[in-house]
C-alpha cells in the first residue's frame, strides 16, 4: 500500500522480500512459517482528505482507514489462533492495524517504537497530512481523531487506546514541533540517537524492556528509516546519524 505518503514503490517491499528469502531466514531460527502473502488493499483515488473545515488534513485517509481494518483483522485472526504475526509492510501507517489488531486482543499490550520519527501527530499537528506520521498521535488518544473526524477509521472506534507508559521510543532523532510537546505533555519515555550513543544499543533495549515490564505482550515497530542511510539508502524519509547494522540486529535480538 502507498497511500499513507507520497512516494510510489512501497505497495512492492512485502513481495520483494519475501523473494529474498524472509521465509527460509525465519524457519532458521526454528519458527514454522506459514506465509499469507499480500492483503488485498483499497487503492487510494485523488487526494481524498475528505475532513470538516477545521478539522485539520489527513490524506488518502478513507483508503489508509480501510487497508488498515482488513489489516486488523488479520492480525487478530492470527493471535487469537495462538499464531505470531510478523506484519510486513513498506509504510508505517499499517500501525494503525497491527496495533489495533494486537489491542483488541490484549488491551495491555505495550509497545517499542524504533524510529528516527515519534508518529505521534495528528491530522491537526501534521505539517504534511501524510498519515504514516500519525499512528501514536491515534492510539494515544490526542485531539484530532474524534469519532467520525478522520474518514475511514471509523472502525477504530472500539480499539483499545495505549497507556502512555506502555510505550518506549528508540532511535528518534527527528520529530516535529508539535510531537515534541505532546511526547512532553504525555511523559512518554523517548530514547534518541544520542541515548543510543550513551548507553550502547543492548543496555538500552535492557532498560526498555524493564521500563515495560515482564507481564504484557509486546508490539514491535521497526521502521527502516531508524537506520542510517548509509545503510539503508532507499527508505523515502532518510536522516543522518541512525543506527547502525549491527545495532538494527542487536535491538531485534533483544
Amino acid at each position: 500500500m502507498t497511500a499513507g505518503q507520497p512516494l510510489l514503490g512501497t505497495d512492492s517491499g512485502p513481495e520483494l522480500i519475501r523473494s529474498l528469502g524472509l521465509s527460509g531466514r525465519l524457519a532458521t531460527l526454528g519458527w514454522r512459517v506459514s506465509d499469507l502473502g499480500d492483503l488485498d488493499f483499497p487503492s487510494p483515488g485523488p487526494h481524498d482528505p475528505q475532513l470538516l473545515p477545521g478539522d485539520g488534513n489527513a490524506k488518502n485517509s478513507t483508503a489508509v482507514g480501510q487497508g488498515n481494518q482488513i489489516l486488523a483483522e488479520a492480525v487478530q485472526e492470527a493471535v487469537s489462533q495462538g499464531r505470531f504475526p510478523l506484519v510486513v509492510g513498506g509504510d508505517p501507517r499499517i500501525a494503525f492495524g497491527s496495533l489495533a489488531g494486537i489491542l483488541r486482543n490484549n488491551p495491555d499490550t505495550a509497545v517499542i517504537w524504533v524510529d528516527a520519527h515519534a508518529d505521534i501527530n495528528t491530522p491537526l499537528t501534521s505539517p504534511s497530512g501524510n498519515m504514516h506520521g500519525m499512528p501514536l498521535g491515534y492510539f494515544l488518544g490526542l485531539p484530532g481523531f474524534e469519532t467520525g473526524k478522520v474518514p475511514g477509521l471509523e472502525w477504530m472506534a472500539d480499539v483499545p487506546r495505549l497507556a502512555p507508559e506502555k510505550l518506549v521510543y528508540i532511535g528518534l532523532r527527528d520529530v516535529d514541533s508539535g510531537e515534541v510537546e505532546a511526547l512532553r505533555n504525555l511523559n512518554c519515555t523517548c530514547y534518541s540517537m544520542s541515548h543510543v550513543d550513551r548507553y550502547g544499543i543492548g543496555t538500552l533495549m535492557d532498560m526498555a524492556l524493564e521500563k515495560l515490564g515482564d507481564t504484557s505482550p509486546i508490539h514491535m515497530s521497526f521502521d527502516i528509516d531508524s537506520c542510517d542511510p548509509v545503510e539503508a539508502p532507499s527508505t523515502g524519509t532518510t536522516v543522518r546519524g541512525g543506527l547502525s547494522y549491527r545495532e538494527h540486529i542487536t535491538s531485534v535480538k533483544r
